[in-house]
């Protein structure tokens, strides 16, 4: 971790992808992913231009095939008659051939050390195209999908998938190959942080300074989607960790970018300095719950509750500070007030100053201030920042994938289908993922998944036991629904 006292960003070693250079002082870059057949060159190609357009510096494609993998070389050709001037990433998973082809191509290749399957020195070639090109590299580590010696060793946790990114950092130290980007994503924001930090902390130990990757994956739609990918990426931009990053949204690729500048630039400063007495009572790589009150919004705090207040530009710092340094155990509400109109910018900024004060466990609840907003709204926000930070749950959680080229159905569709069915259920976590390439892995949280196993098929999952394969997609929700009655889980909508 850093500074506790103030914010200082961390300083990471510069690495060039195409045009663009992350790391070092250079400011945060933002990233979204196309959804369209990687093999359909133009409707890739206008799909990446409309994402550079919208502000995107960096997009990245899926190849997960022989003829995806192929194609890069022409809409890398296409990218550069059209001036698009976006850096291509390839997203790889499971075979090193498609990876070595795709470096042949793109300006970096994102590889997942959990299922990419090398034999020998698959990556040891694969850093030498690299090398040779100029090509960066993504150590692209996900929660759900960590190696099986791997998971066997340390299971489904923060210190695993550091384990996992640690080995191939290794790899590439050894060939003297530091063009690389490490990410450390999860749905679930509290594993998700707390991976960034525990991996910040190991590389430090060992001298590395590769720059980071940030994102929370399958985080949904609308404001709920805004909401927990602003509460993971900004408690960690609060601590001046993040190079780069993405906001996994389940609509179109174009609505991702918007909201990650809003996120970035929503940290370019923060000003003030706030002394911790006593920095031996934070633990910022595990939970450690400063009390065990229940975790309320505005409209629940009684007199058991402290309300502390942030008023400067670092509002993270100042109340990590305040609470830390209080000597009065009762719990904390932070508060915060924010005076604009626009629901959305009010539910994002305060996820992103708040996030990290629930994820460590130092606040009790939230209080969102925003007086140009109904008292319901705020209730809304409050109510969806605690479920984000996995403190209180009141209502269904959806783990959904933003899609990809690899997507075998309408996910946004789909997705709205599936909430206006199943919203009303409680405590509930409800998988809807594109493909199998990731989905029963990243949903590893969800206590049901809907994945896509092939074009308009539908493998229904109860936890990560496959319940029901191939149900056509017509038919698919009504048999999630049936699962959930079986199991004494449904309740009809009041």
């Amino acid at each position: 971790m850093g500074n506790l006292n103030r914010f200082s960003r961390r300083r990471a070693h510069e690495v060039r992808i195409g045009n663009v250079v992350v790391g070092g002082d250079n400011p945060i870059a933002i990233q979204s992913m196309t959804n369209t057949p990687t093999a359909d060159v133009e409707q890739t190609v206008a799909q990446t231009v409309r994402i550079a357009s919208a502000g995107a510096p960096i997009v990245r494609l899926t190849a997960q095939g022989r003829k995806e993998g192929e194609a890069l070389a022409a809409i890398m050709n296409r990218l550069r008659e059209e001036r698009c001037p976006a850096a291509i990433v390839a997203d790889i998973h499971f075979t090193p051939e498609i990876a070595m082809i795709a470096a042949e191509a793109v300006d970096k290749v994102r590889i997942n050390p959990g299922n990419f399957r090398t034999t020998g020195d698959d990556l040891e070639r694969l850093i030498e195209i690299c090398r040779r090109r100029g090509v960066a590299l993504r150590i692209g580590v996900n929660h759900g999908s960590l190696a099986k010696r791997i998971f066997d060793e340390w299971g489904d946790t923060p210190e695993g998938m550091v384990a996992s990114a640690m080995e191939f950092l290794h790899r590439c130290r050894r060939a003297d190959f530091h063009n690389v980007v490490v990410s450390m994503k999860s749905s679930n924001t509290q594993v998700m942080v707390y991976a960034y930090r525990l991996l910040v902390e190991a590389m430090a130990k060992e001298g590395m300074t590769y720059p980071l990757h940030l994102g929370v994956t399958e985080a949904g739609d609308g404001i709920e989607g805004r909401i927990k990918s602003a509460v993971g990426i900004g408690a960690l931009l609060a601590d001046g960790i993040g190079d780069t990053l993405r906001v996994s949204l389940t609509e179109d690729p174009e609505n991702e970018v918007p909201v990650g500048e809003v996120i970035a630039r929503y940290f370019e400063r923060r000003e003030g300095e706030f002394e911790v007495l006593h920095p031996e009572r934070y633990s910022p790589t595990k939970y450690a719950p400063r009390t065990m009150a229940k975790p309320v919004i505005h409209s629940e705090v009684t007199e058991e509750y402290v309300v502390v207040d942030a008023t400067s530009g670092n509002p993270t710092a100042e109340w990590r500070a305040a609470i830390l340094n209080r000597e009065d155990e009762r719990p904390v509400v932070i508060r915060r007030r924010y005076d604009i109109a626009d629901r959305e910018l009010v539910a994002i900024y305060a996820a992103a100053d708040m996030g990290a004060l629930l994820l460590d466990g130092l606040a009790d609840g939230v209080w969102v201030d925003a007086p140009a907003l109904g008292e319901a709204e705020l209730n809304d926000i409050e109510l969806m920042i605690l479920q984000a930070s996995r403190r209180r749950f009141s209502r269904t959680e959806y783990i959904a994938c933003p899609s990809c080229g690899r997507t075998l159905y309408d996910i946004q569709t789909t997705l709205a289908e599936i909430k206006a069915r199943t919203s009303h259920l409680k405590d509930l976590k409800i998988g809807v993922m594109g493909c199998i390439v990731n989905g029963p892995g990243e949903m590893a949280d969800a206590d049901y998944g809907y994945v896509g196993s092939s074009p308009e098929h539908i493998t229904l999952y109860r936890g990560r036991e496959i319940v029901e394969r191939n149900i056509h997609q017509s038919e698919a929700l009504d048999h999630l629904i049936d699962i959930i009655r079986r199991d004494g889980r449904w309740h009809d909508p009041e």
